[in-house]
């Protein structure tokens, strides 16, 4: 057992011991729930082939287009017309389980059905915090979540939390992959802004690992998200992005945004056959320029409030959407991402019901990777301080969930039930002292005590005690060791491409 010295305030020096729990490598310990029969799963997937097969999907890269159309499919003037034997063959090479290497082997992720994988909030232009309020964000922001999500080992990938906005656009991809390598060694993101901005950070990643071109291409190193746009287009920056993957041999986890009454149809079966279909054809460029090429399956299904038009999350329709695109990734037998979220504006009990019943969708469904499980505000447009530590006590709570049960030696406690007599109580028995201070969870926030206690250090709230941890989080500062001369020679690669220009972002 793990023994760490902890001094408490008014007293001496004291010895307590600190459960040993491994996060890092988690599987989903739920059955996958179905929404509906197997024979509709088979009706809407092949309902999704007829769509590409007849309606075709708009795509703007004229790379892109020349690549499907000497596969075979049907392409007048940027719509692209893909047989469904296309798809078919497609889903054949597209790899079941990809092994991403991250900075540390104990930090690679394993990506395929039946694990899980946590990613906090991502995309968001705006942060805000108890102390300094909502904001553009910004460079530190951006430092401070990556260190945030480095901090907590049931988070395994690093995706780009806020875009720090003050950093010019043809830059900002240096600053966020030195961010990314310098203070964590969990897997990165890099955008799919461009191929002059995607083989900047191809090259960066490369040497910062010590890797041979061939051992980058080898290899997974990094992912990228492919966002089509519902509905049915594909355009140029992500058909690129699709397509430097692929050549790279880099993750690209294909990920429609359909919400239901907006840019998808009103119907759950409707949004999800819609997002289906765009999947399966980024998918089929992506194996059709390198077959094998790792790809993810993704979806982020919602609905709007159709009162205003604004995006909702974490509803039941939410919920419904998120099983449906579980059984269709269990038929095409691809790895799959999914995504929480919430509407709320401000981290209260609306922000954090709607995040759980999203994530429970996620799970229920069997999602390999949940994103926005832990800080999103605002369906997107913010990440707070406060939301990134409450959510992490219900993911958390999930990690644990996913630790098997002891049944074997003295788990079941026969020893204490000798001890322990009939109307007996179990809190001074020889196998409660010896389990008590490891047995169970202890909660990042919550407080347990009773309201006297409570009251008396300070009747803080949840937001509170959130604001006191991430501070600490921050000032304990923890990084990954790294290699002194990489990093001198990351950053005379970002100053000498800053020099020449950067790299504009292409759209």
């Amino acid at each position: 057992m793990v023994e760490r010295r902890r001094r408490r305030r008014g007293e001496g020096t004291v010895t307590a011991a600190e459960r040993e729990v491994n996060y890092r490598s988690l599987r989903n310990p739920f059955p996958q729930m179905k929404v509906v029969s197997e024979d509709e799963v088979v009706h809407l997937h092949d309902a999704a082939l007829g769509i590409l097969e007849d309606k075709g999907i708009k795509v703007l890269l004229p790379e892109a287009r020349e690549i499907y159309r000497k596969a075979g499919a049907r392409v007048e003037e940027d719509m692209v017309y893909i047989g469904r034997d296309l798809v078919a063959q497609a889903l054949k090479t597209a790899p079941s389980s990809i092994l991403c290497r991250a900075g540390a082997r104990n930090r690679d992720v394993l990506l395929e059905p039946g694990s899980l994988v946590f990613q906090p909030g991502a995309g968001a232009p705006h942060a805000t915090d108890r102390l300094r309020g909502r904001r553009p964000g910004t460079g530190k922001d951006f430092q401070e979540l990556i260190q945030l999500t480095h901090h907590f080992d049931a988070l395994h990938m690093l995706p780009p939390l806020v875009e720090p906005q003050e950093i010019a656009p043809h830059v900002r991809h240096y600053y966020t992959l030195d961010t990314m390598l310098t203070r964590s060694d969990k897997l990165p993101f890099v955008f799919s802004r461009g191929t002059p901005q995607v083989m900047d950070s191809f090259e960066m990643l490369r040497d910062f690992r010590g890797l041979s071109d061939d051992e980058f291409h080898a290899e997974s190193h990094c992912y990228t998200i492919i966002n089509t746009n519902s509905p049915r287009v594909l355009d140029m920056p992500m058909a690129q992005g699709v397509i430097d993957f692929a050549r790279a041999g880099q993750t690209a986890i294909i990920t429609p945004f359909t919400l239901m009454g907006a840019m998808a149809p009103i119907t759950v079966a409707g949004a999800i056959t819609l997002s289906h279909a765009e999947a399966l054809a980024a998918i089929t460029l992506s194996q059709l320029t390198r077959p094998g090429a790792p790809v993810l399956y993704g979806t982020f299904t919602s609905n709007v409030d159709m009162k205003s038009g604004a995006p909702a999350f974490g509803t039941p329709e939410h919920f419904k959407a998120s099983l449906l695109a579980g059984q269709l990734a269990a038929h095409i037998g691809l790895p799959w991402r999914c995504a929480s979220g919430s509407a709320a504006n401000i981290n209260d009990a609306q922000a954090a019901h709607e995040t759980q019943f999203a994530m429970w969708g996620c799970l229920m469904a069997g999602a390999t990777v949940i994103i926005h499980a832990a800080g999103w505000l605002e369906g997107g447009l913010t990440v707070s301080y406060e939301k990134f530590i409450t959510d992490m006590e219900a993911v958390q709570m999930v990690a644990e969930m996913c630790r098997p049960v002891e049944t074997e030696g003295d788990a079941l406690a026969l020893a204490a039930l000798d001890e322990v007599g009939p109307s007996g109580h179990f809190f001074g028995c020889a196998h409660t002292m010896a389990r008590y201070q490891t047995e169970f969870y202890e909660p990042l926030v919550g407080d347990w005590s009773n309201f006297g206690t409570w009251s008396e250090r300070g009747e803080k709230d949840a937001s509170t005690r959130a604001t006191e941890l991430w501070q600490r989080i921050l000032d304990e500062d923890a990084r990954p060791e790294l290699d002194g001369d990489r990093v001198e020679a990351l950053r005379a690669f970002i100053d000498r491409r800053t020099a020449e220009g950067g790299a504009p972002p292409e759209s």
